[in-house]
């Protein structure tokens, strides 16, 4: 029945609430809320055509409406954002795009935009109807209100919650009107997917009621999700139109509409949603808070797949009210400059305008970061493939621990694995048809959490070879770190050791699960089980054997250069790491890059130190193998193991992250004659990941006397960019920063320059002597960064170009000088300093191992601290002796650089991967609490 008086409300199971008709009920004029105009309120009288509703009902709705805002700018709106709040908030969540909608960035991005929150019915300010009104009640309520309105033009719909859906079921419904799609932390709930365990707490009967109606439970809890916490007053303005029990009415009835399963009664417009998206062919936008434990990331996987056009930014450590976690208005007024054709996104002559994210005034050739699409593709598996025949060694691995018995005149040889080119050619053929028959398809995404060797560079060669992603991520970002980054991945399959199985299933990790190895037949069907694991790779290669034998197995796909290749995830040394996406194109051009620097190809024997470079080993055509060492922890390379491995192959060539290169200098006393035979015939050293001292090199130079050393400079995102040898570095003699020397073939480097504030000039310059951002450009350079549009966008706003994050200047010789990180600038009263030469002034100090010079202060008022690590380490930290102190003041003092404090740490902050990149930013807040006195605990 309909009414307007008391009615009961049922949920599908019986469940249900009783509820009064109320009146919309403004909040008082004396009531805070922080954030909004008096001028955005209205309200309006709606006509329904709900089916809950009887014929001829007028529903009354609150709303917030910057229209008096985009009048005042005298300009025609681009467009309308349509903002739907879900349960329990209020068009209040929308405050900051109401204000950034005629913002002066948002004026010279094509703006201004008309922006409209709407309150829905029994929410927020909006009447309190006393019916239940579901799903599709809601939809057609949100249809009534814009026709009632009068909406014309272009509409982006934006949603957060249960009204993304309702968001989207207007859109569903208006394609005619519709420009784009903004969502945040929400769901279409696919079939299949159980529900959070969060929501189903708050529909058990025993909860529901209490938690949701009665109560303020629920808003509570709602609110502290919030990643930092509210304010009072914004909690405050949050609770406002729910302070009594018949005002929360609506709350409880949004839960309980929240269609469980197939029978319930809103699971047909559910379904009409979830399928209908398929087809908007309209850009979108997903904002996305990961630590959100209602709608998680396997939500957004799922609204991808729905909508793979869509752009999306993750911002770890946000949760599900991720725009109260951060600013999201920003970049998506800059997303709508860019994206929306209703944004006026060509601007005048067809030139995008600024985005608010990007600096303007920049200038460089179109494409111009881009591969050379007239250069010839040669796929990352063709080295491979033209070797299939050759039963020469391809991969060898040093077996942990293990030894051949000794001899009375040597040491014990390390035990080997090895495989042929031949093999490896026939394994990876037959593990990609094992791996297609599992399921495994072009596009999907396969993480690989296994270390280094042959059964790795078979998986990565197999994916490749069917066109699957590759996700590889250091496991020494630790669980939590391996945890971010796979979740933020979303890969489709999972492929690790057990240990790395154990930790999925542990954490939830998605994929389908593929153990590295089998186990052992006694635990066999317990460790499946258990580990829900579908396959092993030992048995796909057999079974693609088979398939391959038979002649059944499918056809590999032709490579498309453009397609994604991989997603490699970057350190974490400057925050969470972050996946950096490569194309095939982009990862063979890094291939070819590396060979006409180096001359890696057939013939070469590479001892990777260094994971990526074995992986790349077959790419180029060269046997590899990697030392017997934990390639998670680069300290542990001893200076035997790096012989054996030298041994195992005859190597020419050697690649060691920096700290790798300290202990093997360490250990050398251990080698033998024959160990140092080994390394006498490498003829190429390589290293790179931090800065090498010319004495550190030198001690190397005496281990592989024969070799040329060299450190090229570049990072996840591009490697190599830059290049120097030992000779090169000695040549350019002291200066300001770390010289690491010219552009490699195909890159480009210049330089943005830093402004006294610390921003920098977005026109890029090669004068000499010009300190400021390094920038990047070459075909070997990433595609994207994933799922990070903010960064990406940030990465990329001097046209043409990738900003490094580094900081430098070149010199008259073309050479580059890396002087730091632009987040380690010092913004002092005096101007900016960067940190590399102050650093490299201490390091000269007789009992300093390692030196880093923080700002501490206010930016603008910064003053230098050195952070210095000794030799004997120091046995509590805190200020360093009074004659230490003195000798690095006045070293300091010689580049310029006045100290205000020195400290003595027992061991500097380091990166996971390199072991080499100290953590400035978390050594300037450690320094800043010991100079207040304060406990500081470890940096």
């Amino acid at each position: 029945m309909h009414g307007r008086g008391f009615r009961t409300q049922h949920r599908d199971d019986g469940d249900c609430v009783v509820a009064g008709t109320l009146p919309a009920s403004p909040a008082s004029a004396g009531e805070p809320w922080p954030g909004v105009r008096a001028s955005w309120r209205r309200s309006l009288s709606v006509p329904s055509t709900a089916a809950v509703d009887a014929p001829g009902t007028s529903r009354q709705w609150h709303f917030l409406d910057n229209a008096a805002d985009v009048a005042a700018t005298g300009v025609e709106p681009a467009g309308t954002l349509l903002c739907v709040h879900g349960n329990p908030t209020w068009s209040y969540l929308w405050r900051t795009l109401l204000a950034g909608a005629t913002s002066p960035a948002t004026l010279a991005a094509g703006g201004p935009w008309r922006v409209i929150a709407v309150d829905q019915l029994d929410m927020g300010f909006s009447e309190r109807t006393g019916t239940f009104r579901r799903l599709g009640d809601r939809i057609t309520d949100l249809s009534d209100f814009t026709a009632a309105l009068g909406l014309s033009g272009p509409v982006v719909t934006v949603g957060h919650d249960w009204g993304g859906v309702i968001s989207l079921g207007w859109a569903v419904r208006h394609r005619e009107q519709l420009a784009g799609v903004v969502l945040t932390n929400t769901a279409v709930h696919p079939a299949g997917f159980s529900l959070p365990p969060a929501l189903k707490l708050a529909l058990h009967p025993a909860v529901h009621q209490w938690g949701t109606t009665t109560s303020a439970a629920f808003l509570r809890v709602t609110h502290g999700l919030a990643q930092p916490a509210l304010a009072p007053a914004v909690r405050d303005a949050f609770m406002a139109p729910y302070r009594t029990a018949p005002r929360r009415a609506g709350v409880g009835n949004f839960v309980a509409d929240i269609p469980a399963s197939p029978s319930h009664p809103s699971w047909p417009a559910l379904e009409e949603v979830s399928s209908g998206i398929r087809t908007l062919g309209v850009p979108a936008l997903m904002m996305w808070g990961p630590k959100d434990p209602v709608f998680s990331d396997r939500y957004l996987r799922d609204l991808l797949e729905r909508m793979p056009q869509a752009d999306v930014h993750r911002f770890e450590g946000a949760g599900h009210l991720v725009q109260e976690d951060r600013d999201t208005a920003t970049p998506a007024f800059g997303w709508l400059a860019k994206n929306v054709a209703g944004g006026r996104a060509a601007g005048p002559a067809g030139r995008a305008p600024s985005t608010g994210l990007t600096p303007t005034g920049a200038t460089a050739p179109a494409g111009a970061s881009r591969p050379d699409d007239g250069a010839p593709f040669r796929p990352m598996l063709a080295g491979l493939d033209a070797r299939r025949d050759d039963t020469a060694v391809a991969i060898v691995d040093m077996v942990p621990g293990g030894s051949a018995p000794s001899t009375a005149s040597s040491s014990p040889a390390p035990q080997t694995r090895s495989v042929s080119w031949a093999e490896l050619a026939r394994d990876v053929d037959d593990l990609a048809s094992g791996l297609a028959d599992l399921g495994v398809r072009r596009g999907n995404r396969v993480s690989l959490l296994v270390p280094p060797g042959i059964t790795l560079t078979t998986l990565i060669y197999a994916c490749l070879r069917l066109g699957a992603v590759i996700v590889v991520a250091d496991a020494g970002l630790g669980t939590k770190g391996m945890g971010r980054a796979i979740k933020g991945a979303g890969p489709d399959f999972l492929v690790g050791i057990e240990r790395a199985l154990t930790g999925a299933r542990i954490y939830n990790w998605p994929g389908v699960k593929i153990s590295a190895a089998d186990f052992a037949p006694s635990a066999d069907a317990a460790k499946r089980r258990l580990l829900n694991v579908a396959a092993t790779v030992p048995q796909l290669l057999a079974n693609g054997r088979v398939l391959r034998l038979a002649g059944s197995a499918p056809a590999f796909p032709a490579v498309n250069p453009d397609d994604d290749a991989a997603v490699l995830f970057t350190s974490g040394s400057t925050g969470p790491a972050k996946g950096v996406v490569y194309t095939h194109r982009r990862l063979a051009a890094m291939r070819d890059t590396l060979k006409a620097t180096y001359r890696l190809e057939a013939g070469t024997a590479l001892v990777a130190g260094f994971a990526p470079f074995a992986l790349l080993g077959p790419a180029l055509g060269a046997t590899s193998v990697t030392p017997d060492m934990d390639v998670t922890a680069p300290r542990t390379l001893t200076a035997t193991a790096l012989a054996d491995a030298a041994a195992a192959i005859n190597a020419t060539a050697v690649f060691a992250s920096p700290a790798a290169l300290v202990n093997v200098v360490a250990t050398a006393a251990q080698l033998t004659a024959a160990h140092r035979t080994a390394l006498a015939g490498v003829d190429l050293v390589l290293s790179a990941g931090a800065p090498l001292g010319v004495p550190l090199l030198a001690q190397v130079q005496n281990l592989a006397p024969n070799a040329v050393l060299h450190t090229p400079y570049g990072m996840t995102e591009a490697l190599p960019v830059t290049d120097i040898s030992l000779a090169g570095i000695r040549a350019a003699g002291p200066g300001n920063g770390v010289c690491v020397g010219v552009p490699v073939s195909g890159a480009a480097v210049a330089i943005a320059p830093v402004n006294p504030d610390g921003s920098v000039d977005p026109v890029p310059t090669t004068d000499a002597g010009v300190t400021g951002e390094i920038l990047v450009r070459a075909p070997h350079a990433k595609e994207r960064y994933d799922r990070l549009w903010i960064t990406q966008e940030l990465s990329t706003s001097i046209p043409g170009w990738h900003r490094s994050g580094d900081v430098g200047h070149l010199d008259a010789e073309g050479r580059l000088w890396v002087e730091g990180r632009m987040a380690h600038l010092l913004t002092m009263a005096g101007g900016v300093r960067t940190p590399v030469a102050g650093e490299l002034a201490a390091e000269q100090v007789p009992g300093v191992a390692r030196a880093a010079v923080v700002g501490v202060g206010p930016a603008g008022a910064q003053v230098a601290v050195a952070v210095v690590e000794t030799d004997p380490a120091v046995k509590r930290s805190g200020l360093a002796a009074a004659g230490l102190a003195a000798q690095l003041r006045a070293a300091a003092a010689g580049t310029g650089l006045e100290l205000s404090a020195v400290l003595a740490i027992k061991a500097l902050p380091t990166d996971i991967r390199h072991n080499s990149k100290i953590d400035r930013t978390a050594l300037a807040a450690w320094a800043a609490r010991i100079l207040a006195g304060e406990k500081a605990g470890r940096p």
